[in-house]
């Protein structure tokens, strides 16, 4: 069970797919690198609110995390709940 406050990268959300988004330093650094040809890096997620919409349910005094919410990846993406069993996070826009 989790929490809308559930946010932190490497502990509540970990890395997954690859990041396409020049506004991620990382993706920036290694496109300028590679001459201008877009290089997409590891996701690594930075999120910048809740996950929303929050759940009736409250999870250690926080609304629950549903499995149709969604939260915002700094670096322009949008992140959800592709597997609410196992607890595997996509990311896309």
């Amino acid at each position: 069970m989790a929490n809308i406050m559930d946010i932190i990268p490497m502990s509540n959300v970990m890395p997954f797919g690859m990041c396409q988004s020049l506004a991620n330093p990382t993706v920036a650094a290694a496109t300028a690198a590679a001459w201008g040809t877009l290089t997409p890096m590891p996701c690594i997620p930075v999120i910048t609110a809740p996950w929303a919409p929050p759940g009736q349910v409250k999870v250690m005094n926080m609304p629950a995390l549903i499995n149709n919410a969604k939260c915002m990846c700094a670096w322009g993406g949008v992140i959800s709940v592709n597997n609410p069993s196992g607890c595997l996070m996509t990311q896309g826009k």
